[in-house]
């Protein structure tokens, strides 16, 4: 490649591990060309709060307190979902440029915007799942994603744990 311009990856981050293995895949195999000059910016979209008192199955309005727990524990999942996704960019190359964002609201908004606002090279999403609260409502954050962004988008499946691939 004759221009040497860096490239911005976007890898939108959670708890899940479907996260973790896009965003290693991202770094085996988008990122391996060690471009010094290539920057990977770590993107984790908080939901807000009223995605947890939408979804409690039993009906209950959650008290307040409660959902300052929930806040808290957000701040928490935030920061350990970035301690991985950091361990795991330092483990697999050192060398590209890590850069981390932690955005409020729905995953599905919070990833377009940025990806268009970074003007990012493409973005890197799992296939399914964006945090903890598995539902249609945030099952479909990647194919969202993949209709508004104006970048490329790489959608990475996760190879299902079904024991078929056996290694002989």
């Amino acid at each position: 490649m004759a221009e040497e311009r860096g490239r911005t990856f976007l890898v939108a981050v959670d708890e899940g591990d479907e996260s973790s293995y896009a965003l290693s895949w991202c770094l085996k195999n988008v990122v391996c060309d060690r471009n010094p000059k290539d920057t990977i910016v770590l993107l984790y979209a908080k939901p807000a709060r009223v995605v947890y008192a939408a979804m409690d199955a039993t009906g209950y309005m959650f008290a307040p307190d409660f959902i300052t727990t929930m806040d808290g524990y957000g701040n928490e999942v935030a920061r350990s979902v970035m301690d991985t996704a950091k361990q795991v960019c330092n483990s697999l190359n050192d060398q590209v440029k890590v850069e981390t964002m932690v955005e409020h609201g729905d995953p599905r908004d919070v990833i377009c915007e940025v990806a268009d606002k970074l003007k990012v090279d493409c973005l890197i999403i799992g296939s399914h799942g964006y945090g903890a609260i598995k539902g249609e409502l945030l099952g479909s954050v990647s194919n969202h994603c993949a209709q508004n962004v104006k970048c490329p988008v790489l959608i990475v499946k996760k190879p299902k744990p079904d024991g078929a691939h056996h290694h002989h």
